[in-house]
C-alpha cells in the first residue's frame, strides 16, 4: 500500500500529515511531536492558523531528540491572501519560516485564490463584513511563488480552494516556470471532490483533503449540520474491519490516492488516525461512500462571496 504520493517534482509527500488549523497554541506542539512519534513525516500548517512558532518547537523538539531528521520531513504551509501582492510573498515565507525555525519548506501554497487588502487585519472587512479585495491576480501572486524555488525557499509550490478554471489559468499562463504540484481541497464523503480531483490528477497535480472527518469542531458548526463521524453507514463499514469512523474516512481518501490530513490534538486519535495501512475497503464500499456526496462544504469562506476570484460559484 503506498504511504505516498510522487509530486511532479519527483519528490515524495506523505500521504497521511497532521492537520493543525485550530489547533490551539497550548496543545499544538504536543500534538506535532506526538504525530512525529506515531510515525508521522507530514505536518500540515499555515500563517493563518496563528500556531506556526508552536509547530516549529514542537518539530524541533523532535530533531534535537534525534527522533526525526529534518530531510525525513515534509513540511506544507500557506501563503495568506493579504500577501498576494508579488513583492510580498517571499516576506509572508520567510515570517513563516523564521516562526517554523526552518531554513525551506517541502511545499508552499497559495491558501485562497482571492487576495485581500494588506495590512495587520487578516480578514479585512468592509460594512457589510464581507473581504476587502486588493487589486492583485493570482497569476501574477504566482510568479512570486515561483521566485520561492528559485530561491531555494521551498521545494514545491501548490494552491488551495482554488477550482478548475483557476486552475487552468495557472497551466495556461504565458511564461509559466512551475506548475503546481499539489491541490488542498475540503473534500469527505459529503463533499466527494470527483470531477475536481480526477481534473487535478489527469494534470500531474497531486490532491491534499482537508477537513477529511467534516471538521466536528468548526467554529461556525450548526446543530443540524450533518455529522460524518456520526454517520450510520459509515459506521456500519467501521464495524466491519473493527475500524473507528474516523478510519474509515481517512481510509476512503487513500485509496483514491488523495493524501489526507486529519487533524487532532489528543495523542491517542493521533496514533489512531495513522493506523489505516492494514485494511482495504472494497470497490462497492468505496462506491456506498462516494454515494454520500451532498456537495456540503464545512468551509464556504462566506466573507468572500463577492470577491471576483470567490471560487466556489463554480460547478467545480
Amino acid at each position: 500500500m503506498a504511504t505516498s504520493a510522487k509530486l511532479n517534482t519527483g519528490a515524495e509527500m506523505p500521504i497521511i500529515g497532521l492537520g493543525t488549523w485550530k489547533s490551539r497554541p497550548g496543545q499544538v506542539t504536543e500534538a506535532v511531536k506526538a504525530a512525529i512519534a506515531a510515525g508521522y513525516r507530514h505536518i500540515d500548517g499555515a500563517m493563518v492558523y496563528d500556531n506556526e512558532k508552536e509547530v516549529g518547537e514542537g518539530v524541533h523538539a523532535m530533531i534535537k531528540e534525534g527522533v526525526v531528521k529534518r530531510e525525513e520531513l515534509f513540511m506544507v504551509s500557506k501563503l495568506w491572501c493579504t500577501f498576494h501582492d508579488k513583492s510580498a510573498v517571499k516576506g509572508a515565507c520567510q515570517k513563516t519560516l523564521s516562526d517554523l525555525q526552518l531554513d525551506y519548506l517541502d511545499l508552499y501554497l497559495v491558501h485562497w485564490p482571492m487576495g485581500f487588502q494588506a495590512g495587520k487585519e487578516l480578514f479585512p472587512l468592509d460594512s457589510e463584513g464581507l473581504t476587502i479585495s486588493d487589486d492583485t491576480h493570482f497569476l501574477d501572486t504566482w510568479e512570486g511563488m515561483e521566485e520561492l524555488v528559485d530561491a531555494g525557499l521551498v521545494k514545491a509550490i501548490g494552491i488551495s480552494n482554488f477550482n478548475r478554471e483557476q486552475i487552468e489559468a495557472i497551466l495556461n499562463k504565458p511564461g509559466l516556470k512551475y506548475k503546481p504540484a499539489n491541490h488542498q481541497i475540503e473534500c469527505h464523503p459529503y463533499l466527494t471532490q470527483e470531477k475536481l480531483i480526477s481534473f487535478c490528477h489527469s494534470k500531474g497535480i497531486t490532491v491534499t483533503a482537508y477537513s477529511p472527518l467534516g471538521s466536528p469542531d468548526r467554529p461556525w458548526a450548526k446543530p443540524e449540520d450533518p455529522s460524518l463521524l456520526e454517520d450510520p453507514n459509515i459506521k456500519a463499514i467501521a464495524q466491519k474491519y473493527n475500524k473507528t469512523t474516523a478510519q474509515v474516512l481517512i481510509r476512503f481518501q487513500i485509496q483514491r490516492n488523495v493524501i489526507v490530513i486529519p487533524k487532532s490534538v489528543t495523542p491517542s486519535r493521533i496514533q489512531e488516525n495513522f493506523q489505516v495501512f492494514d485494511f482495504n475497503m472494497t470497490d462497492d464500499e468505496m462506491k456506498t461512500i462516494l454515494g454520500f456526496n451532498r456537495n456540503f462544504r464545512v468551509c464556504p469562506m462566506h466573507w468572500g462571496v463577492k470577491h471576483k476570484d470567490y471560487p466556489f460559484n463554480a460547478e467545480y
